[in-house]
C-alpha cells in the first residue's frame, strides 16, 4: 500500500471513531517539501554539555542522553556531529495545518478560534498507544518528506492568514526546542499567542526560559503511577509533575489532558488521586479532560474506553474540586462542553471540536454572573 493511500485509510477509520488527530502530513501550497535525504545539519542545539571523546551529554529532559560521535539521542532529532550537538529538525517541519483550538484540546483559551499547528518528527518517550505514532515514533529520514519553513516564516503566514495563536503540537515539541523556542519568541513580538502540547518530560531550566514566550500550555498527564510510565512510555511521572508545577508558577494558562486506558490508568482510586493532587498542586480552576482511548499503535488489540468509565472519571473529579472537567473523543457527549460550576450553566457549548455557542460576558457566566477561569477575547 502507497503512503498517501495509508494515512487515507488510517484517517477515515479514526474519523469514524471521533478521532481526527491522526492526519496526514500536510503540505500548504505556499511551503516547499524537501526530500528528508537531503538534509543538512546547520543548527546547533540548546542545553548539552560537551564530554571527552567527542561525545555530548543533551541536557534538555530527563533522558540525558550521552551522544557518541555520528549518533543521536533518544527522541531521534539531536545529532552529535564533531562534539557539536545538533536539531535535525529546525525548521523542518513534517506536519503544520491550521486547527480549532479546541482539538489540542483547550478550552478555556481562545475559544472557537483557530491555530496554526506545526509539528515534526521524533519523540522522547515510547507511547505504545499514541495516537499520533507515525509522526511521533519515526525519524525525519522514516517519515522521508518535510517542509522548509523559517520561524519568521511561520509567524509570517499566521499573521498573513489572521490565526491568532501558533501551537506546537502532534509529536512532542521538546524534540524540537529550538526550532519552538525561535517561533515562539518571534510570535510573542509579533503580539500571536503560543501554545505548546507536551508530555511535560522537560528540565527546569529549559522549561522555564521558553515559558518567557508561552501563553498556555496543553499538558499529557498520561497516568498517575510511575509503573504506567515505566511500561507503556518508557518515561517517569515525576518530571512530568515536576513540570505542572512549574508551568503554573510561570503564568502560563495549563490545561491537562488523561486519555484513559481500559485497565491500565483507569482505576478510579489512581484517578482520585490524581484529581486531588490536581486540586492540591495547580488548582481547582485548571481544566482536565478526560479523553477517550481507541486502538492504536502497538494497543490495537486494546478495546477503546466505555464512555461510563469516562463518566465515572469526570464524576470522581467533580467530587473532588475540580470545576473544571469534561470528556473528549466522545463526539456529541454532553460533558464535553464547559459548565459554570456555579449555577451549572453551559457557558461554553460544544460539539466535538465545534463551538455551537459561547455564553460568557467579560469571562462571567451571563446567567449568575460568576467568574469563568480562562484567557477569553471579544467577538
Amino acid at each position: 500500500m502507497k503512503r498517501r493511500s495509508f494515512f487515507k485509510l488510517c484517517a477515515a477509520a479514526l474519523a469514524g471513531a471521533g478521532i481526527t488527530k491522526l492526519i496526514e502530513p500536510y503540505f500548504p501550497a505556499w511551503m516547499r517539501q524537501t526530500s528528508a535525504e537531503n538534509h543538512k545539519l546547520q543548527h546547533e542545539a540548546r542545553y548539552y554539555n560537551k564530554l571527552d571523546d567527542n561525545r555530548v551529554e543533551c541536557e534538555l529532559c530527563f533522558k540525558n542522553c550521552v551522544i557518541s560521535e555520528g549518533k543521536r539521542g533518544f527522541c531521534r532529532n539531536r545529532e552529535n556531529k564533531d562534539g557539536t550537538l545538533y536539531s535535525v529538525v529546525y525548521g523542518r517541519p513534517s506536519t503544520v495545518n491550521v486547527d480549532p483550538i479546541e482539538k489540542e484540546p483547550m478550552h478555556h483559551f481562545y475559544p472557537d478560534t483557530q491555530i496554526l499547528c506545526i509539528g515534526t518528527a521524533g519523540c522522547n518517550f515510547r507511547c505504545k498507544f499514541c495516537h499520533n505514532w507515525h509522526l511521533s515514533q519515526q525519524s525525519l529520514e522514516e517519515l522521508d518528506r518535510y517542509q522548509n519553513l523559517e520561524p519568521e516564516k511561520a509567524v509570517r503566514e499566521a499573521k498573513t492568514r489572521g490565526i491568532p495563536s501558533i501551537s506546537f503540537t502532534y509529536n512532542e515539541p521538546t524534540t524540537f526546542y529550538e526550532y519552538m523556542y525561535d517561533i515562539a519568541e518571534i510570535a510573542q513580538q509579533e503580539d500571536l499567542n503560543v501554545i505548546f502540547h507536551t508530555n511535560g518530560a522537560l528540565k527546569e531550566e529549559p522549561l522555564r526560559d521558553l515559558l518567557q514566550h508561552i501563553d498556555a500550555v496543553t499538558l499529557d498527564l498520561k497516568a498517575f503511577t510511575d509503573d504506567f510510565y515505566q511500561e507503556l512510555s518508557q518515561a517517569h511521572l515525576e518530571p512530568v509533575l515536576d513540570s505542572i508545577k512549574i508551568i503554573r508558577e510561570e503564568g502560563a494558562w495549563l490545561e491537562l489532558v488523561n486519555l484513559v486506558l481500559p485497565d491500565y490508568n483507569d482505576d478510579p482510586t489512581e484517578i482520585q488521586e490524581m484529581c486531588r493532587w490536581i486540586k492540591d498542586e495547580v488548582g481547582e480552576d485548571t481544566p482536565l479532560h478526560f479523553s477517550r482511548f481507541f486502538p492504536s499503535y502497538q494497543l490495537t488489540e486494546l478495546s477503546p474506553t466505555p464512555v461510563s468509565t469516562l463518566e465515572k472519571a469526570h464524576e470522581i473529579a467533580r467530587q473532588e474540586g475540580l470545576k473544571y472537567v469534561s470528556i473528549g473523543n466522545v463526539p456529541g457527549h454532553l460533558k464535553n462542553s464547559t459548565f459554570c460550576p456555579e449555577c451549572e450553566n453551559e457557558v461554553i457549548v460544544r460539539h466535538h471540536f465545534s463551538v455551537q455557542s459561547i455564553n460568557l460576558t467579560e469571562g462571567r457566566c451571563q446567567n449568575c454572573q460568576t467568574e469563568i477561569a480562562g484567557v477569553w477575547h471579544e467577538s
